[in-house]
């Protein structure tokens, strides 16, 4: 057999790591003399951490998280009010076992959303699946189905997540048509799959951008049900960050006329 018929066979069963690297392994192998049993068990551990990286790289594009700051570099001194160690029990996921909630409320520019960029991160790097997304780009997707049947597959799709984290619930108002969705994705989840949520708005300040205070309610009724509710006080960072840049001095510009 010809090593392009070897690559190809291992092709068609799925070592797709050791088919492309198979003249690197077979020389590593005569190199150390390796016995028959040492090759086998050298290319398994190869395909083995391919298989892995590979599945982390798809979980960590479909997650949608994006660019974040490490929340090892949170300056948790800033904040006037945070409990630092919900956080990071948070971002160590002990509320996934029990399909807890989590839900960060603070004014903007305090890091909620960083926070939750991070918790969704390291659900990601242990194995979960995860979709980091906007309330509002939830509703256009959802608004967006044209068909009942469309929009069922669409609702069982979020369902189904191993860990949704839900940003920016607050800044709109939400039609009823929309918090009928939003209702129907939380409901569906609800004591089966986590949520982590993000709002700028104390609960009780929800019945002002939903239709009715009764969705409201419901709604909050079905997330802190079962929730961890972190909540963040103090003055904005972004506005701390652009004040320092105001009193940082101009680079001189030698050379420039």
């Amino acid at each position: 057999m010809s090593a392009l018929d070897l690559c190809a066979r291992l092709r068609a069963i799925g070592m797709l790591y050791v088919s492309e690297n198979l003249d690197d392994i077979i020389a590593l192998a005569t190199k150390k003399r390796m016995s028959p049993t040492e090759l086998f068990e050298h290319a398994v551990a190869l395909e083995e951490t391919d298989r892995a990286q590979r599945s982390l790289d798809r979980r960590n594009q479909r997650a949608r998280i994006g660019r974040f700051k490490p929340v090892s570099d949170y300056d948790w001194n800033w904040p006037t009010k945070i409990d630092r160690e919900a956080v990071e029990a948070a971002a160590a996921l002990d509320f996934l076992e029990d399909h807890r909630n989590v839900v960060l409320v603070a004014p903007q520019g305090l890091g909620k959303t960083m926070i939750a960029q991070n918790i969704a991160h390291q659900a990601v790097l242990a194995g979960h699946s995860v979709l980091f997304i906007t309330a509002a780009q939830v509703l256009l997707d959802l608004r967006a189905q044209e068909s009942a049947r469309a929009l069922d597959r669409r609702l069982k799709y979020y369902a189904r997540i191993g860990l949704l984290v839900l940003d920016e619930i607050g800044y709109l108002a939400f039609d009823a048509a929309n918090a009928d969705l939003l209702f129907q994705v939380i409901t569906l989840r609800y004591e089966k799959k986590s949520l982590v949520l993000t709002t700028n708005l104390a609960f009780s300040d929800w019945p002002s951008i939903f239709p009715s205070a009764t969705t409201a309610i419901a709604l909050i009724d079905r997330i802190v049900h079962h929730a961890d509710v972190l909540a963040i006080e103090g003055k904005s960072y972004r506005l701390r960050e652009a004040e320092e840049q105001k009193r940082r001095p101009h680079k001189s510009r030698k050379g420039r006329s």
